[in-house]
């Protein structure tokens, strides 16, 4: 009989391509991954790993298991949808991924609203990235995701996701109180600025390679921009600190915002930048009330913030 935790942890190899990204993604330690697979070998009497360099790779045996394990695993998906939605009702434990604004701005009123409506569910938050928590998703790893991407700049949604649209989010440009152009926020006959405008300008951008960094840098160059990223930061606030310095501008999203400094001014941008926040999760759970229900709080808290 084959061990479904097991299976899991083939599968976690064959998606990552490493024990040590196996073991990140299943939250075990690389020891734990090891154990796992060396009892899996003992039960199917073959080698399923072999030395790669410093690494490992799956032998044929190992492909053939990890096609069949990943089948397993989304039946084992299915059979949970069908019994929970059999109950009717949503119940059991919940894990959901959000980016660090999401987490601020709309996810604490959902969990608030689903707390109250559904007693019995346990839900586990925990803060990502968009592309971070999307792979957990799609993994098993996380029941529910909320990602973002961009008006002229689309993130790829994996085929195993199923999406709903929750809001816009729309985003201002953060400047200190003596950049040249501060005195446009709120000026009348003014609809907003031009991010051509900020040629000029030193940026606060997120760190390299995270989607929003490259948003930024592609709508820039856009505008005939070449985008000079002076510092980076991970959280809003961070950067908010770093423009009330007087060290450059940010991009500064509506969601999740929080107070602005006193000396921050706010532009609008008259070509309307706006975030898509969305939820994913996965096609085969698609019948879990707990699901449903989450989206459900989530929708009306998305629509609380219109």
């Amino acid at each position: 009989m084959l061990n479904l935790e097991r299976l899991r942890t083939l599968d976690a190899l064959a998606r990552h391509g490493s024990v040590s990204g196996a073991a990140d993604g299943l939250h075990v330690t690389t020891s734990a991954v090891s154990q796992q697979m060396a009892k899996l070998e003992r039960e199917v009497g073959q080698p399923l790993l072999a030395r790669n360099g410093r690494g490992v790779r799956l032998t044929d045996a190992g492909r053939l298991l990890a096609d069949h394990a990943a089948r397993i695993i989304s039946q084992v998906e299915l059979a949970q949808a069908d019994v929970e939605a059999q109950r009717g009702c949503a119940v059991g434990e919940l894990r959901i991924g959000a980016f660090p604004t999401a987490m601020r701005g709309l996810l604490p009123q959902a969990l608030a609203a689903l707390r109250t409506a559904h007693p019995e569910l346990r839900v586990r938050v925990r803060e990502e990235e968009p592309e971070e928590s999307m792979a957990a998703v799609v993994r098993g790893d996380l029941d529910l995701a909320l990602a973002i991407d961009w008006h002229n700049k689309r993130m790829p949604v994996p085929a195993e996701l199923t999406r709903t649209h929750l809001l816009d989010d729309t985003v201002d440009i953060a400047v200190p109180a003596g950049h040249r152009l501060a005195d446009r926020t709120g000026s009348a006959g003014h609809s907003g600025i031009s991010l051509a405008e900020f040629g000029e300008d030193d940026w606060i951008s997120w760190n390299e390679g995270q989607f929003c960094h490259e948003w930024l840098v592609f709508t820039l160059r856009g505008t005939g921009i070449e985008p000079r990223i002076a510092h980076i930061a991970e959280e809003h606030h961070t950067q908010l600190a770093f423009v009330e310095a007087g060290l450059g501008v940010c991009v500064a999203p509506k969601l999740g915002r929080g107070p602005v400094p006193p000396t921050v001014r706010l532009l609008p941008v008259c070509d309307s930048v706006r975030r898509h926040v969305y939820a994913v999760w996965r096609a085969d759970a698609d019948r879990r009330p707990s699901i449903r229900a989450a989206v459900d709080s989530l929708h009306q808290a998305a629509a609380a913030l219109r």
